[in-house]
């Protein structure tokens, strides 16, 4: 009798692990994936974040409703089932509609447009700083104080984007004076600051006439935007030096108004030209931001070599066999830069 039994419970037991077999499969698989994907992630690699984020979403989904079809279950149970199913889902995305469906949304609607990529300056409302990633539900920005700021993609497909070019940007700075100075001398020394902060094709502008001075705006292109930051501020320095050089005063409206005396206020100085220590700052504060740049572009490199490789390879040149070795080489460079960046 208890043989049996025994008997049953195991052809019992047998046929239960045969039936949900698939179901457990399916759930091993899904498993591995998320383990892979979020292994991959680790690694801040432009485009690796939102595509895995993406793809473990998906994963998610389609692991749900796999299960539910290859269950051993009644077809008007199963159709019950996937009904909730669907259910659920729509209540959980009417429910979190306002923060991470929407953040979805507006992650897949930036990278869509791709405004900005790693690397960029970007300004939105009050906060700016350099991209550093770009994520499903939000994106990383570096500040000037070398913080890392976190902004939702809701936020930033609602507010207006103001995106630095790479290839240029241009760099202002305004200042008032008086109407007892000569335009054409303060023009003229406003173009030689400009000259001495290394802005190409200056220009002065007088942006408007006062009630008691005159508001000047002196700009330039700036073919580096990586010394974003230091250029601003040097701008400003030339400036003051340039105007103390030619002995114009930069003083508020009210002060030259109620001041009784003839003397100068123009503090006894020398034009010394700006400290390299402002580079190596510049160059800290956005040390995140300029690695994520960084494999963005070995990252490019790395493909349009394979695309060269792929080339060399289906034509019929003399020289393959050379030019095939130093591809390799080069893609073995830029294999390594990329990996000590992953570090």
């Amino acid at each position: 009798m208890s043989t049996l039994w025994l008997d049953r419970v195991s052809s019992f037991s047998l046929e239960l692990v045969v039936d949900f077999l698939p179901a457990l499969l399916v759930l091993a698989l899904t498993l591995g994936l998320l383990r892979f994907f979020g292994r991959r992630s680790s690694v801040e690699v432009e485009g690796h974040r939102f595509r895995d984020q993406l793809l473990s979403l998906l994963t998610v989904l389609a692991a749900m409703i796999t299960v539910v079809l290859v269950l051993p279950l009644e077809s008007s149970i199963r159709g019950q089932l996937l009904t909730l199913l669907g259910l659920l889902l729509t209540a959980i995305i009417a429910l979190s509609s306002t923060t991470i469906a929407a953040n979805a949304m507006a992650g897949f609607m930036l990278r869509s447009l791709r405004s900005y990529a790693a690397g960029d300056f970007i300004q939105v409302g009050e906060y700016f700083g350099r991209v550093t990633e770009q994520d499903l539900f939000h994106t990383e920005i570096q500040t000037e104080d070398r913080d890392l700021l976190t902004i939702p993609n809701v936020y930033l497909a609602a507010n207006p984007v103001k995106v630095v070019h790479a290839d240029g940007t241009i760099i202002s700075a305004q200042v008032s004076l008086g109407y007892d100075v000569d335009n054409r001398k303060v023009e003229e020394a406003l173009l030689a600051a400009a000259v001495e902060a290394e802005l190409e094709d200056p220009f002065v502008y007088i942006l408007s006439l006062g009630d008691f001075s005159i508001v000047y705006r002196v700009a330039g292109r700036l073919e580096s935007v990586k010394q974003l930051l230091f250029v601003r501020s040097n701008l400003r320095r030339q400036m003051i030096d340039q105007l103390h050089l030619n002995n114009i005063e930069i003083v508020s409206p009210a002060f030259m108004n109620q001041r009784q005396v003839r003397e100068s206020v123009l503090p006894q100085r020398r034009h010394t030209p700006a400290t390299t220590s402002d580079h190596s700052a510049a160059e800290q504060v956005f040390d995140k931001a300029e690695k994520a740049q960084q494999m963005k572009d070995l990252k490019e490199h790395y493909g349009e070599l394979k695309l060269e490789l792929a080339e060399i390879s289906a034509s019929n040149a003399t020289d393959m066999d050379e030019q095939i070795a130093r591809k390799k080489r080069r893609l073995k460079a830029v294999k390594r830069a990329l990996a000590m960046l992953e570090k």
